[in-house]
């Protein structure tokens, strides 16, 4: 039997989808961060099932104890908190081994913060980065702030709201008028979407706001905006001049900022 990845709701319990609610009540087994959101859930929507935790502190002991279970045909499910299992949650130890043991392991679609976030921030481009956490250090953001200066997607990370300020702040000072949308309480009652150049959200959130945050960062003013067919074409000019196609793909890509693999799998 395999491991079934569940997503869970960011927020707004009614947004599970009735496939998730299946595969929770026939599990054998449902693993879960916080046993007690996890059960409120469960019986918002009527549905009984037997929980375990699976966390981070605990998360090497279990899959020891889980993967021979898996073999030997129990079916379990896979949620965390909230959102996709494994995305800056517990779970990738856990499908990895399943993987590796030859276990089937089947993901559900379903919500996730960094979608949500990003489409609500009307930021979305061709592509985009998730970098999880950001930085606690000080000298790390402004690293990092340097280093996507010069990307031309957006880019969505989580920040904890006692840091916020601190890290808007910092991002006002290296780049102040850096598109940034600051996306609270994604599907609650108290959502809030806001959005503006670093310099005017630094000032908005000058005190740490409440609840979960997810922040999207807008493509790096002045950086163009390359499109993958257009950098194909370019490999395929370059390749079609005598260049070979690894070079052209690797000269295209530092260029660009796209995928150096893609754009070879593209010019085949």
């Amino acid at each position: 039997m395999p491991l079934v990845v569940v997503p869970t709701p960011i927020g707004n319990l009614e947004d599970v989808t009735l496939r998730a609610l299946r595969e929770l009540g026939d599990a054998d087994l449902v693993l879960c961060e916080d046993t007690r959101r996890t059960k409120t859930l469960l019986q918002r929507h009527g549905v009984e099932a037997k929980l375990l935790s699976y966390h981070a502190h605990n998360e090497a002991k279990r899959v020891a104890e889980l993967v021979p279970r898996l073999e030997e045909g129990e079916r379990i499910a896979l949620a965390s908190d909230a959102g996709l299992p494994a995305l800056n949650d517990p779970g990738a130890r856990l499908i990895s081994a399943a993987l590796e043991r030859g276990v089937e392991v089947v993901v559900l679609p379903g919500p996730s913060a960094i979608e949500t976030a990003l489409v609500a921030s009307g930021l979305v481009g061709e592509r985009y980065a998730f970098l999880g956490y950001l930085p606690r250090r000080a000298e790390e953001l402004a690293r990092l702030w340097e280093e996507i200066g010069s990307w031309s997607w957006p880019v969505v990370a989580f920040e904890s709201p006692r840091r916020l300020p601190r890290s808007l702040a910092s991002l006002a000072a290296a780049d102040p008028e850096r598109t940034v949308a600051v996306c609270r309480e994604l599907t609650k009652r108290h959502e809030e979407v806001v959005r503006g150049m670093a310099q005017e959200v630094a000032k908005r959130f000058e005190e740490p706001p409440k609840g979960e945050i997810t922040l999207v960062f807008g493509p790096a003013a002045g950086v163009p905006q390359v499109a993958s067919a257009d950098a194909s074409a370019a490999v395929a000019e370059l390749v079609a001049a005598g260049v070979p196609r690894r070079q052209a793909a690797d000269v295209v890509a530092r260029l660009t900022g796209l995928s150096r693999n893609a754009l070879y799998r593209e010019s085949l």
